[in-house]
């Protein structure tokens, strides 16, 4: 139960519905016996701003994850970034220090690999193909490629923001094959749809059927969205017999990145 010891931590996106950090977290607190509890706040953008003042003289209140479509006005709001989320302009966890400072870091890559070598998933020499170059997709593009893969293939519905990420991704890993392209007719090992589309039941699907339809039946196909769990795209992959892997892995694997972030969850913390 919630009461006035209780250390909060919070999400804010809009929408928030879909959000599953606020059941990973007070799972966790509950089996760790914590006197901690996370909420969801529904928060329009004009508001963000607003919302980060509060949280500096909010005394009881240890940090917030950031989802849609907050993570780069966020980035803009604190005091410090980690250096990857200095990278890329945009971050999804903030921590509030006791003195009101705020410090924050972008842990969508992190948990993003995290899940996939949960099914067995190296990405020494792979190739990979991603959908969406917002904020999400450009974690986890940085992710992919410091990790190791031989080639990585951005695709986004504004071809400037999938030549701009490939572009800075291409600087900072010169030894991987990074480019930005139309949707490629070629195989590849991990397919990733980093963006929003599959979220509403009318959404087109982020990769094409014909591209599916290449894939070897060792390769994995991944989705941010986590609600719905199945999207489109990971019931036509999964009609195929191919491996998947749900939006709401990904978040399980982030959760202790993102509580380390918070000082919620034992670990090392960034920007002390």
């Amino acid at each position: 139960m919630v009461g006035s010891k209780t250390r909060l931590v919070a999400i804010i996106g809009s929408p928030i519905a879909q959000v599953k950090s606020p059941d990973n977290f007070n799972d966790y607190f509950a089996g760790a016996q914590k006197d901690a509890a996370m909420i969801a706040i529904d928060l329009l953008p004009e508001n963000v701003a607003d919302f980060v003042k509060t949280v500096r003289g909010w005394q009881n209140f240890d940090g917030f994850v950031v989802t849609i479509p907050h993570k780069n006005a966020v980035a803009e709001l604190v005091d410090e970034l980690s250096p990857t989320a200095q990278f890329l302009g945009t971050a999804n966890v903030v921590r509030r220090h006791p003195d009101g400072r705020l410090s924050a870091d972008m842990t969508d890559g992190v948990g993003f690999l995290g899940a996939t070598r949960l099914h067995g998933f190296e990405p020494e020499g792979k190739a990979v193909f991603m959908v969406g170059a917002g904020a999400a997709g450009s974690a986890i593009g940085y992710a992919v490629a410091e990790s190791g893969v031989a080639q990585l293939i951005i695709h986004d519905r504004n071809p400037e923001r999938a030549f701009d990420l490939a572009a800075r991704l291409k600087t900072a890993f010169p030894q991987v094959d990074i480019a930005a392209e139309a949707l490629p007719n070629r195989a590849f090992d991990l397919v990733i749809n980093a963006s929003s589309s599959g979220m509403k039941a009318d959404d087109p699907l982020p990769v094409p059927e014909a591209i599916l339809e290449l894939l070897p039946q060792d390769a994995l196909v991944a989705d941010v969205v986590t609600s719905p769990k199945m999207t489109p795209l990971l019931i036509a992959a999964a009609q195929r017999n191919l491996k998947i892997q749900t939006g709401e892995e990904m978040a399980k694997a982030q959760l202790f990145a993102l509580g380390q972030v918070m000082g919620v969850i034992p670990g090392e913390q960034i920007n002390d």
